[in-house]
Parts: C-alpha cells; sequence; structure tokens
C-alpha cells in the first residue's frame, strides 16, 4: 500500500512520546493514561504517514476522516493522559500554577468559548478559502492540522476535567456542549452535502480516474463529517457519564461519612437519661437528684 513520511510529524510525534514516557518513569504513574496518550500520538501518525495521507490531495472523502480523527480521536486520548497533571509533578511550573486559574484563563475555559474553539476551525476550514490554500501549501497545512489537535484538545481537557483545570463546571454543562457539537456537525454536513464543490479545480486536476466522482466524493466527506464526527464523540460522552457517575458515588460516601459523624456527635451530646435530655423537663429535674 502507498504510503508516505511527513518529517515535521513525525519528530513532534517522537518529542512527545518521549518526554511523556520520561516523565513518568521511576513514578507510580497510572498505565491506562500512558496508554492513552502513546495511542493519541500514533493517531498523529496514521493520519500523516499511512495511505491516508498518500490520498489526501486526491479524495475529499479522505481528508475528512483526517479531519475528524486529528479533531476529535486524537485529542480525546492526549486529554485521557492527563499531560498537565504530569507537568506540574515533574516540574515547578510556577507561571502556570500562578496563573493557571487567574481570570484570563478562567474567561479563556468559559463553556461558551470553549464551545465556540471548537467548532470555528472546522467552519473556517470547510467555509472559507482556507481549505483550497490547505491542499496547496504543505506548510497552511500543517498549521491547519495543529489548529484542530489544539482546539480539540482545549475542549476535552476542560470537559474531562482529569487534568487541573481553571474553572470548575457542573457535568450537565459538559453534555450541552456535546450536544452543540452535534448539531453543528450536522449544520455542516448538510451544507457540504448540498452546497458547491471545494476547490473543484484541484480535484478535478487531482481525481485518478478511479474511485467515486467529485460531487459523490464530496457527499462521502459530508457524511464522514457529520456522522463520524458524532460517532467519534460517544467514547467522550460515555466517558464524561462514567466520571458523573464516580464523581456522584463519590460525594455520596462524603455525606455518609458526615452524617455517620453528625450522629456519633449527637449521641454523645445526649447521653444520660432521657428526660435530661428532654428540653421541656431538663429544667424541672435540673435540681433534683
Amino acid at each position: 500500500m502507498p504510503l508516505t513520511f511527513d518529517v515535521p510529524a513525525v519528530l513532534v510525534v517522537l518529542a512527545l512520546g518521549g518526554l511523556y514516557l520520561r516523565a513518568t518513569r521511576h513514578r507510580r504513574w497510572p498505565p491506562g493514561r500512558t496508554t492513552a496518550f502513546l495511542t493519541g500520538l500514533a493517531t498523529i501518525l496514521v493520519v500523516t504517514c499511512s495511505p491516508l495521507a498518500f490520498y489526501d490531495r486526491t479524495f475529499f472523502w479522505v481528508r475528512a476522516v483526517q479531519t475528524v480523527t486529528l479533531l476529535m480521536i486524537t485529542p480525546l486520548l492526549l486529554a485521557l493522559g492527563a499531560p498537565i497533571r504530569l507537568l506540574l509533578d515533574v516540574t515547578p511550573a510556577r507561571w502556570l500554577r500562578r496563573h493557571g486559574r487567574g481570570p484570563v484563563t478562567r474567561a479563556l475555559t468559559f463553556p461558551p468559548v470553549i464551545t465556540l474553539a471548537l467548532v470555528a476551525p472546522v467552519l473556517a476550514l470547510y467555509l472559507t478559502p482556507l481549505y483550497d490554500l490547505t491542499l496547496r501549501e504543505p506548510v497552511v497545512d500543517g498549521l491547519a492540522r495543529a489548529m484542530l489537535v489544539l482546539s480539540g484538545f482545549l475542549y476535552f481537557w476542560t470537559r474531562l476535567g482529569l487534568d487541573p483545570t481553571p474553572r470548575t463546571d457542573p457535568h450537565l454543562v459538559s453534555v450541552w456542549i456535546a450536544f452543540t457539537e452535534v448539531v453543528f456537525d450536522g449544520a455542516l454536513g448538510l451544507v457540504l452535502w448540498l452546497g458547491p464543490l471545494l476547490a473543484p479545480a484541484h480535484y478535478a486536476a487531482a481525481h485518478p480516474g478511479r474511485g467515486p466522482d467529485p460531487r459523490t466524493d464530496q457527499i462521502i466527506g459530508a457524511g464522514v463529517l457529520w456522522i463520524g464526527g458524532d460517532v467519534a464523540g460517544l467514547p467522550f460522552v460515555i466517558a464524561l457519564f462514567v466520571r458523573w457517575a464516580r464523581d456522584d458515588e463519590r460525594r455520596a460516601k462524603q455525606i455518609d461519612v458526615q452524617l455517620d459523624e453528625e450522629a456519633a456527635a449527637g449521641a454523645a451530646s445526649t447521653s444520660g437519661l432521657w428526660w435530661e435530655n428532654d428540653p421541656a423537663l431538663a429544667e424541672r429535674f435540673k435540681g433534683r437528684g
């Protein structure tokens, strides 16, 4: 099968993977987090150094698969690796600790801002001349891919809550944001399905004479962005509800402990004869004994 080799992507993956593994060395770090982070890095290689990359300038649907992967799958796996918590564990990171919960970061992680940060890059990519530019300029294409990963990571980092975050929002807020993302996926899919062809001159010249025609190709790509984006978001929704259930269980245990302590304190304070603890009878029998 045809392959390609994206040198910048490989170097970034090797650097991030090496730093992560070095940070976890001699540290009691959950292996599941390490697996998730390295798997997220592996998806970058799949996108940039596989047949997907070889055909990403030939078929529209291939680039749609790359977009969904880099926006929804790669960042989710990276966020499940809790890299910011690991960074704070192995380095002083005084600046990050001092400004991480400041007003600027709290404003940037405000739920509507997070929603906009997730959907805006995709809308800009497919509804502006940027898409055609990414097909012609490798540097612009690389920057666009990096922006997809960063915006997706910002979303999953703040919503999962495995890493320290500037603000703590109710889990229901994350559910509504996920629902909003589904709506935008559907709207973008309909626009690409029913709208004009993107980069028609490029695909007409690049079409190999086999596979779907440009219109069918874009319809398939629209379905990938619409349905594929929703399917790719299911693991996040599952993880969100699992964390929600665990938080509720932890909170219930804390309430049980608090009630037990209050009951024990109440029992200690009410020791003695029953009429001595009755407010109405205590004064009457106070002097007797």
